[in-house]
């Protein structure tokens, strides 16, 4: 059987929470994630603290600012890329303390490539994503502030081990040729399949730790996932398709040994039951055909997109829906 570097019927949240206090928020995350719990993101807080921001305060000799709401590329860093790193920095600093002596599998997230190459500006205007050579230097910078980043974490928890999660959501959009230009009247270039490989490929094999993979669009390139190396793949389970072939694609994928990452908590509506929330998943692993005693060491479960829009309350029962889902999947092997 396939070793997974997360435990069995883990749980674990996607990144964003909401609210604008870390402290807050780290200990809500190591409470109620006790197996597999992650380095909290909240958007809440502003500029830096999204997607895009947080992640380009990440890139090597790249720097950036952000002009009429929007980040781009930079001749040399302001007040802005200043910004965003003293809030990461102050994130790993509570990290650091809250999980002082933690021993199991801690996860960050980042944006990945071309979701960044997609959502960042040129300095004369334009999306990276419409220059060849510039998002070429943008995936270089990217793997090279990753690894550093992941190696920071290692340091601050030495007897933990680290787990990356890339976050792509612009993936589809870039490969189907669906990113808007900046007047919105047209879009971009569609991006070959062996470029989009091979930078994720560069990141995935760089950085040194397992990287899951997080998208969550209904034409998530799962075959293209596997191929880079990801460990695992997140994706909402709501959106999978349901049609012979996103089923034969998706089963493909987990017979080849790569990990699920199962959006099966919803964050809109009432909270479901942990019973439903296991069944969801039972469904669709049955309906693949795979054994059961395999699902709770391949499948981590975690709430759908969409946590960082809700009440405190509302995301710690969504949380806590999640673990008790991953224990109940995990009864399957007794």
């Amino acid at each position: 059987m396939e070793e997974f570097p997360w435990p069995v019927g883990a749980a674990t949240g996607v990144g964003s929470l909401p609210g604008t206090d870390v402290t807050e928020a780290v200990k809500l995350v190591f409470g109620e994630l006790p197996d597999l719990p992650h380095l909290p993101e909240l958007p809440g807080r502003g500029p830096g603290s999204e997607i895009i921001g947080r992640t380009a305060g990440l890139l090597t000799d790249l720097p950036v600012d952000l002009y009429a709401g929007r980040w781009r590329l930079g001749p040399r860093a302001g007040v802005d890329s200043r910004r965003t790193r003293d809030l990461l920095e102050r994130d790993l600093d509570v990290l650091t303390d809250v999980a002082d002596g933690y021993t199991g599998l801690v996860k960050v997230q980042a944006c990945g490539p071309w979701t960044l190459a997609a959502g960042l500006d040129l300095q004369i205007g334009g999306r990276v994503l419409h220059d060849h050579g510039a998002t070429r230097d943008l995936a270089a910078s990217l793997a090279e502030g990753l690894r550093a980043h992941v190696a920071d974490v290692g340091r601050r928890l030495p007897v933990a081990r680290v787990l990356l999660q890339l976050d792509e959501p612009s993936l589809p959009a870039v490969l189907a040729g669906r990113v808007p230009t900046e007047s919105g009247l047209h879009t971009l270039r569609s991006v070959a399949t062996s470029d989009a490989l091979s930078s994720l490929k560069s990141i995935v094999d760089s950085v040194g730790v397992p990287v899951v993979v997080h998208c969550c669009d209904r034409d998530v390139p799962l075959s293209l996932l596997a191929d880079a190396g990801a460990r695992a793949v997140s994706v909402d389970l709501s959106l999978l398709p349901t049609d012979r072939a996103g089923m034969d694609a998706l089963g493909t994928l987990l017979d080849a040994g790569v990990g699920l990452f199962a959006g099966a908590v919803p964050t809109q509506g009432a909270v479901p039951s942990s019973r439903a929330v296991a069944s969801s998943v039972e469904t669709v692993w049955r309906q693949l055909g795979f054994p059961l005693a395999r699902l709770p060491e391949q499948v981590v479960v975690t709430p759908a997109c969409g946590l960082a829009s809700s009440t405190r309350a509302d995301a710690t029962a969504r949380l806590k829906a999640a673990v008790e889902a991953g224990r109940r999947l995990a009864e399957h092997r007794q």
